[in-house]
């Protein structure tokens, strides 16, 4: 039997979960760039996800799997400026980008990430 390990659980969800040499984490929204412009908010997002990952025992060029929502995808650009500023080269995960409502308004990007540990 492998030991599950939560990051930061909460009443409803937990920040990740650690099973099987993986880290799972939850959607990651804008913290301190709620309402501010896509670019700012996934700078942030991805920030959080170095310190959910560095938690983990883990960073960025393990991720596996990445799933990005936008509230509008003309966004787009916006979201991969930063996200591109943030990746390794040649250690880029696999990913979707989608437009989808995200839970409340002022967050326009939502982030999920699947990595190694």
């Amino acid at each position: 039997m492998t030991d599950i390990r939560r990051i930061e659980p909460g009443a409803r969800m937990s920040e990740a979960v650690i099973h099987a040499g993986k880290v799972y984490t939850a959607g990651i929204v804008a913290d301190s760039a709620v309402g501010k412009s896509v670019l700012e908010q996934t700078r942030d997002i991805l920030q959080q996800i170095d310190s959910i990952l560095k938690s983990a025992g883990s960073d960025k060029t393990r991720i596996l799997k990445a799933n990005i929502w936008l509230t509008d995808i003309s966004t787009f650009g916006q979201m991969n400026q930063a996200w591109d500023a943030w990746v390794v080269a040649g250690k880029t995960p696999a990913r979707a980008t989608v437009e989808a409502k995200l839970a409340a308004p002022g967050y326009d990007v939502e982030i999920m990430v699947e990595a190694a540990v």
